[in-house]
């Protein structure tokens, strides 16, 4: 990448290279998981598949381990801290850093979303089973589900941030009483509804915890990250074993309680011992990132770390329906000799690492590049003049960022089924889209206010 040199050696001292690290290895983490655990077979029908974990229960306690959205969350919370207190301390506007986060967050999916549509379309029109068009689709805008929630936790992050500031790891604690709540009240009397707001208890308190590690509320010692570790560990292992909680930290289809969606109190348990993993490993860490070498390949995978989010489903698709067309025989279940199987993945592993890097190379410039001033004063003369004011400006972002949620929402809720002519719901589709225009029309406005 041309300037990554030159980036990497002009990093300040100050900043939390271990951060940088933790995000891109969460992420990458992510992706092979996802290409480990989906089995796609092939029959009559076309294309269909299943969880790995269905038919190989050994890899249930592996998740612990895999299951790092809880690392992700919680470095967001370090940088979204350190972003907006850099933002505001310099005289910057809430709003303002509200609508520079969903730049980078929705225009790369904005672009995802766009082209899923396109190809879906293209294929209906080439004879493809609408059916198995809307499953490909729904197979590929998996990740979704993350930037989802992410997007509610980064718009309610200002708010959180000022409460973390009069009541500090209250709030966590706080948190975790009303998932805990929401347990309950599915344990004792099967209300699943009312466990629904563990999806943001779980992530809020995860995000709180990277407030209080930037802050130096939460220090990094020794003597805090082995607690942490091992009492994170152990209440992970009697919630599991002794308690009602499943070993699996993802989702097994089939289950009838399960510990991701949503989160529960264990893998909140594994969200403790992982912190403390990583606490414990901030020094050695810190001190590799020195390196001119190790912290180049940080930044050059950062730099499009989104993208490898969003796309890396999408390689998975284009991986399997070619070898579909060519040979159905290597999607096979995993056989009775799951060693022969483990070394399948090797070179199913490989091509798709090539097909997802070659995406990266098409859409990642969409995340890398930064909002020249030229474009966005293009822009700004066809925004409507009103946006100007800072009450009107405020709304259109709320409003953006609730737009992009439902959409995204309705996305995920749709599941593998034929929506129609784009393989998306239409309506999702169209409502991302007004939200992201209108983020996206405050963010000139403001722009040309700077001019």
């Amino acid at each position: 990448m041309p300037g990554l040199r030159e980036l990497a050696e002009r990093t300040p001292a100050r900043r939390e290279r271990y951060v940088d690290l933790l995000r891109a290895l969460a992420i990458l983490i992510v992706v092979l998981g996802h290409w480990m655990v989906i089995v796609v077979t092939g029959g009559a029908r076309g294309l269909d598949g299943f969880s790995a974990l269905e038919v190989l229960p050994w890899g249930r306690p592996i998740t612990w381990l895999l299951q790092v959205m809880p690392v992700f969350f919680m470095v967001g919370g370090f940088a979204n801290a350190a972003s907006l207190t850099w933002h505001t301390r310099g005289g910057g506007d809430v709003g303002d850093w509200l609508l520079d986060r969903s730049a980078r967050l929705v225009r790369p999916t904005t672009v995802l979303l766009v082209t899923l549509a396109v190809a879906a379309l293209m294929a209906r029109l080439a004879g493809a089973d609408p059916a198995q068009v809307g499953r490909a689709v729904w197979l590929a805008s998996i990740p979704l589900w993350f930037l989802l929630v992410y997007l509610v936790v980064v718009f309610l992050t200002p708010p959180m941030h000022r409460l973390h500031r009069r009541a500090g790891l209250v709030v966590p604690l706080v948190l975790v009483g009303l998932l805990a709540a929401g347990d309950v009240t599915r344990l004792a009397f099967d209300a699943s509804t009312l466990q629904l707001g563990n999806y943001l208890f779980a992530w809020l308190a995860v995000h709180q915890i990277g407030f209080a590690w930037q802050d130096g509320t939460l220090p990094v010692r020794p003597k805090v990250a082995v607690p942490l570790l091992v009492g994170g560990a152990a209440w992970a292992v009697l919630l599991t074993a002794a308690g009602p909680y499943p070993v699996s930290m993802v989702d097994v289809p089939g289950t009838s309680f399960r510990n991701l969606s949503p989160p529960t109190l264990a893998l909140l348990a594994v969200a403790t011992a992982q912190l403390g993993l990583v606490l414990l490993l901030r020094d050695a860490a810190r001190r590799w990132l020195q390196r001119l070498g190790p912290w180049m390949a940080v930044l050059a995978v950062n730099s499009v770390i989104l993208t490898v989010l969003l796309w890396h489903m999408s390689a998975f698709v284009l991986v399997a329906v070619a070898v579909y067309a060519w040979d159905p025989f290597p999607l096979a279940q995993p056989p009775g000799d799951t060693g022969a199987w483990l070394l399948w993945k090797l070179p199913w592993m490989v091509v798709l690492f090539t097909v997802l890097g070659l995406l990266v190379a098409v859409f990642g410039r969409v995340e890398r590049r930064r909002l020249r001033r030229g474009a966005e004063t293009f822009c700004s003369r066809w925004t409507p003049r009103a946006l100007g004011r800072p009450r009107l400006r405020a709304t259109a972002t709320t409003v953006g960022y609730a737009a992009c949620v439902l959409g995204l929402l309705d996305v995920a809720l749709a599941g593998p089924a034929d929506h129609g002519p784009l393989g998306l719901p239409t309506t999702a589709l169209a409502v991302f889209l007004v939200g992201a225009a209108l983020l996206r029309a405050a963010r000139a406005a403001t722009d040309r206010q700077a001019d």
